[in-house]
């Protein structure tokens, strides 16, 4: 059987690294992939980005099935164009996916189905929205509309921050599109995790909780990034905090989806806020895995994936079983110089070769690329193309033993100007240390 995943980052470097391990996969495609999955025994990059080419190629190859990473395919449409074609594909249509390309569509739907969230205010006027900030308290989450490469969100923990935002999405439209219209939310305190979980529309299938780190430096400091770091389980969520979950905010968004005549099928994540008082918010929906969560929970997930999405395609997810290792697991993202803001491209990366054949045959350690390719001129070498470069990851008996043997990987990868958090799981090791 061949299949193909759609997109290049360490999310999909992990979806169809675990997909290539299903005894009846031949061959996983990864459009466009990285050089990860280009050195990835069973899985072949391929150099096709538009939705016709990828349907043509899917019929000329015999492709099974087909599984989208990123939400830019997903909001062009590209399940609809797929379905159209008789092709099967896991993940929600362009009408679903609004609950991620829309935040507008997402607060007014969780308003329409009672789900919780933070309160919030929609402008596209910038001189109402500056009025609404004086006579507010901070902080505030300032977030725009549309789809913006995670630079969507502000926390402003200031006024003058605030009103920062607000020039540059909607005066100077510095997001272009994505923000011609914004929404101030109340900033919710407590602790952020992300909620995954995969449906058919009808049945659900949660996956292992994680949680992931979102700020740039140690101690949450710094700007916002994509993720520089994440690991599961999630100890916070407990047995009745995750049925609660389950009861008020994924099961409602699947029911409300359908009375609102959208079938939902494909991954949903949701990005949590766990206040003081052990209820859960939502901060955010994605209709995609998380990335970096991906990478931690792919590591520790037993099951064949494909026969997950195979449930999940053809309705059946309540036949499905899903098997974990019950060890942690925790990655550690290395970003190109200058990230967030301005990343660096084309530097070399040196130590990989060696460290992927140390670790051959062990399956508690895997490094994932994200922003990687391959030297034109030297195909042994692999150079930074992208913000977020590597996630290398492990499994270990605890969330502090994963920690350290996941940062005893990044000791034998170099490359200039990289950064890295030194306290990715702190959170979670804290609170096991509490517990015990």
């Amino acid at each position: 059987m061949k299949l193909l995943v759609i997109g290049g980052g360490g999310r999909e470097h992990a979806l169809a690294w675990k997909l290539s391990l299903s005894p009846r996969v031949h061959k996983v495609f990864v459009a466009p992939g990285n050089a990860g999955t280009a050195l990835e025994h069973g899985l072949e990059n391929i150099s096709i980005s538009s939705i016709p080419e990828l349907i043509k190629f899917v019929q000329i190859e015999n492709i099974a099935i087909t599984v989208v990473g990123p939400e830019l395919p997903l909001a062009a449409g590209i399940v609809d164009a797929f379905q159209a074609s008789g092709l099967k594909i896991f993940g929600p249509t362009q009408k679903a996916a609004q609950l991620e390309t829309s935040k507008i569509f997402a607060k007014e739907f969780m308003q329409r189905h009672q789900i919780p969230t933070a309160s919030y205010t929609r402008f596209t006027d910038p001189e109402l929205a500056h009025q609404y900030i004086d006579q507010h308290s901070t902080p505030l989450v300032i977030k725009a509309d549309g789809l913006a490469a995670g630079k969507g969100v502000i926390v402003a923990q200031t006024r003058e921050q605030a009103h920062s935002a607000v020039n540059a999405i909607l005066v100077e439209k510095n997001l272009g599109t994505a923000g011609c219209e914004i929404i101030i939310e109340e900033f919710l305190q407590g602790i952020e995790v992300s909620f995954i979980v995969m449906t058919d529309s009808r049945n659900i299938l949660p996956l292992a909780t994680s949680q992931d780190h979102k700020r740039l430096y140690d101690g949450e400091m710094g700007p916002n990034t994509g993720g520089m770091g994440a690991y599961s389980p999630a100890p916070f969520i407990s047995h009745s905090l995750h049925t609660h979950i389950m009861h008020n905010i994924i099961v409602p968004v699947i029911d409300g989806l359908k009375q609102e005549g959208i079938n939902y099928t494909g991954f949903l994540y949701a990005g949590l806020m766990i206040t003081p008082d052990s209820r859960a918010k939502v901060l955010e929906f994605n209709c995609r895995l998380g990335d970096p969560e991906t990478q931690p929970i792919m590591l520790r997930l037993k099951s064949d994936l494909l026969t997950l999405i195979e449930h999940a395609i053809n309705g059946t997810l309540d036949k499905a079983d899903i098997d974990w290792d019950q060890r942690a697991a925790l990655g550690v993202v290395m970003a190109a110089h200058g990230y967030p803001d301005n990343p660096r491209k084309n530097d070399a990366i040196y130590g990989l070769h060696d460290l992927i054949d140390e670790l051959k045959g062990n399956d508690d350690f895997h490094i994932f690329h994200a922003g990687t390719h391959m030297n034109g001129k030297n195909k042994n070498e692999i150079m930074t193309a992208g913000g977020r470069v590597l996630c290398a990851t492990a499994l270990g008996e605890n969330i502090k033993i994963a920690q350290q043997n996941a940062y005893k990987l990044i000791e034998k990868i170099h490359f200039d100007g990289y950064q890295i958090r030194r306290d990715i799981g702190y959170q979670g090791i804290s609170y096991q240390g509490k517990s015990r």
